[in-house]
């Protein structure tokens, strides 16, 4: 099993401060994940028309030590100025470099059930450079349904998607019964990286990547900061 809880990748706490890295370093887990919530926080800064940001309020919307922020960014690059801030706009497109996530990705969907339909309806992905190319779903009455515009297909033309759309990413939104048949399909098709959204164990080889987004692992960990 190569299985990585999305909730297991959480930032340092503060007063926690790991130290530099270099531009040549390969990012670790807690890095990556830091860097993943700026831009998060710095895309939906820039939704509302900002056009800086400071590291006290990336630390007030993401909970990590603004020390912390600045010594990640400064790893990098001078990106900030001091009594102006970062500007959201470029920042945005550095870490995107930094994380080598810049350009479009392609995304697969499986399930069209109601947490299939709110993915595809939502722009979370898209906001990011994901896009969904393809919903799957094993019911037929579902196929040939379209949600957020995209086309509900059978699972028959998976392999056929995933070479024509060169899809990166399998994303499974379906109940924990199927969840593993589903990933030895995205397997056996060539995809290596899962986010799984089922509470399923998946049993994948070890060139292939499985993120599992666990809401009720998260509030967990928000509640266990709140009693302690």
């Amino acid at each position: 099993m190569n299985e990585t809880s999305i909730s297991e990748q959480t930032p340092a706490e503060p007063g926690d401060i790991d130290g530099p890295l270099g531009v040549g370093d390969r990012l670790s887990l807690g890095v990556a994940a830091r860097l993943s919530r700026y831009l998060q926080v710095l895309i939906q800064a820039r939704k509302m028309g900002r056009e800086t940001i400071s590291s006290q309020e990336l630390a007030e919307y993401t909970h990590i030590n603004s020390t912390q922020i600045r010594r990640d960014l400064s790893g990098f690059g001078k990106f900030g100025k001091r009594g102006v801030g970062y500007r959201v706009d470029s920042l945005v497109t550095e870490i995107r470099k930094i994380l080598h996530t810049s350009g479009q990705h392609n995304i697969a969907l499986f399930g069209a059930g109601h947490l299939g339909q709110a993915i595809a309806s939502s722009d979370i992905f898209a906001d990011h450079g994901f896009r969904i190319v393809a919903i799957f779903d094993v019911d037929p009455d579902a196929v040939g349904q379209k949600h957020g515009g995209v086309p509900v297909r059978a699972l028959s033309d998976l392999e056929a998607v995933v070479r024509e759309d060169e899809v990166v990413v399998g994303v499974l939104a379906v109940p924990a019964s199927a969840a593993q048949a589903v990933a030895d399909q995205l397997v056996e098709a060539g995809v290596k990286i899962i986010f799984n959204y089922s509470e399923q164990l998946l049993q994948v080889p070890p060139e292939v990547t499985v993120h599992t987004s666990s809401p009720a692992v998260d509030l967990l960990y928000a509640l266990y900061f709140y009693l302690a």
